[in-house]
C-alpha cells in the first residue's frame, strides 16, 4: 500500500503541444500560386494599360491643346472646355444622351424583368426561347442597325406596313425629328434585352424556393409573392443592371452612326459619342473632341457614384 501510494503521488510530465513550425515568410507553394496568378492576370493588365489607361491619360492631355492632326499643336489651357459650355451642338448632344438614358434604361429593365419572369417558368421550348431573346445581344450591331433601317423605311419597311394594318398613317421614322430618337431607342431596347434578361434570370434562380412556398402557404397571391419575396431578392441584380445599362446608354454610337449618319434631322439623334466622332474625324479637332470625351467620362462617373450611393443608403 505504501509503495502504491508513493507511486501514485509521483508527478507525471505534463503533455505540452508540439512546437509550432517557424514561419519563414511565404511558403513555396503559395509563391508559385501568386506567380501563376500574376502570369494569368498579366494579359488583362497589359490590355487595360495599353487600350484604356494610356489612351485616357493622352486624351486628358490633348484636351488642353488645339491638336488637330495637321499643323502645330499649342497649349490652350481651358479654352476647349469653355467652348464646350457655349457650344449649342454639345448641349443638344448632352440632352439627347440624357433623354436616351432616362427613357431607354427603365423601359429596358422592366421588359427584361418581365421576360425573365416568364422564362423562369416551366414552359415548352424554354431553352429555345431563352436563346432567341439572347441572340440579338451577340449579333453585330452594324448588321442589326442595317436590318432595322430597312424595317423603318417609309416605302418598303414592314414597320409602316404593320401600322397600316391597324389604320395608323405613314411615319417617317428616321427623317422626322420627333421620331428619329425614339426609333433609335427601340433598336437599343430590342438588342440589349437579352443581356439584362440573363442577369435577371440568374438572380431569379437564386431565390430560395422555401420562401416562395412559405409565402404561398400563408395565402399570398402572385403579386404579393413578387413584391415581398422575389423583388427584395432581386435588388443586387437590379442595381448591377441599372449601372451597366446607364453606362451603355451614355456610350451608344453604332446605331446612330448607321441609321442616321448625319446625327438625324435637326440633330435629333446626335448623342455625345457621335458628336465626339464628328469633332475628331470629321472636323479634325482632336483636342476639342478629347475635352468632350473627358466631360462624358465625368458624367458617367457621377451617375455611377450616385447609383452606388443609392445602393449603400438603401442597404444601410
Amino acid at each position: 500500500m505504501t509503495l502504491l501510494s508513493a507511486t501514485d503521488k509521483t508527478p507525471r510530465p505534463s503533455a505540452s503541444p508540439p512546437p509550432a513550425p517557424a514561419r519563414s515568410g511565404t511558403r513555396p507553394g503559395e509563391r508559385r500560386q501568386r506567380r501563376a496568378g500574376w502570369v494569368l492576370f498579366s494579359p488583362y493588365l497589359v490590355h487595360v494599360l495599353l487600350f484604356t489607361a494610356i489612351p485616357m491619360a493622352v486624351a486628358v492631355v490633348l484636351s488642353f491643346t488645339d491638336y488637330g492632326f495637321l499643323g502645330a499643336t499649342h497649349w490652350v489651357g481651358l479654352a476647349n472646355y469653355q467652348e464646350l459650355f457655349s457650344d449649342e451642338r454639345f448641349r443638344k448632344a448632352t440632352v439627347n444622351t440624357v433623354l436616351y438614358s432616362i427613357v431607354a434604361v427603365p423601359v429596358a429593365m422592366a421588359a427584361a424583368l418581365g421576360v425573365a419572369l416568364a422564362l423562369n417558368q416551366r414552359v415548352r421550348f424554354q431553352r429555345t426561347y431563352r436563346a432567341a431573346f439572347y441572340l440579338p445581344q451577340v449579333t453585330a450591331t452594324v448588321a442589326v442597325a442595317l436590318v432595322w433601317k430597312w424595317i423603318y423605311d417609309p416605302n418598303v419597311g414592314i414597320a409602316n406596313a404593320a401600322l397600316a394594318f391597324f389604320g395608323v398613317g405613314e411615319i417617317h421614322w428616321l427623317t422626322d425629328p420627333d421620331w428619329a430618337l425614339p426609333a433609335v431607342m427601340l433598336l437599343g431596347l430590342w438588342q440589349g434585352l437579352g443581356a439584362k434578361m440573363i442577369i435577371y434570370l440568374a438572380a431569379l434562380q437564386q431565390v430560395p424556393r422555401e420562401l416562395l412556398e412559405a409565402a404561398r402557404v400563408d395565402g399570398a397571391g402572385r403579386w404579393q409573392v413578387f413584391r415581398h419575396v422575389t423583388w427584395p431578392m432581386l435588388r443586387p441584380a437590379t442595381f448591377f443592371v441599372l449601372i451597366t445599362s446607364v453606362v451603355s446608354a451614355f456610350q451608344v454610337f453604332d446605331q446612330v452612326y448607321v441609321m442616321t449618319p448625319t446625327g438625324g434631322p435637326l440633330q435629333s439623334t446626335n448623342v455625345l459619342t457621335f458628336d465626339i466622332y464628328l469633332n475628331a474625324f470629321d472636323g479634325l479637332r482632336f483636342g476639342y473632341a478629347s475635352a468632350e470625351s473627358v466631360m462624358l467620362f465625368l458624367m458617367i462617373g457621377v451617375v455611377t457614384l450616385f447609383s452606388l450611393r443609392m445602393r449603400k443608403a438603401h442597404d444601410a
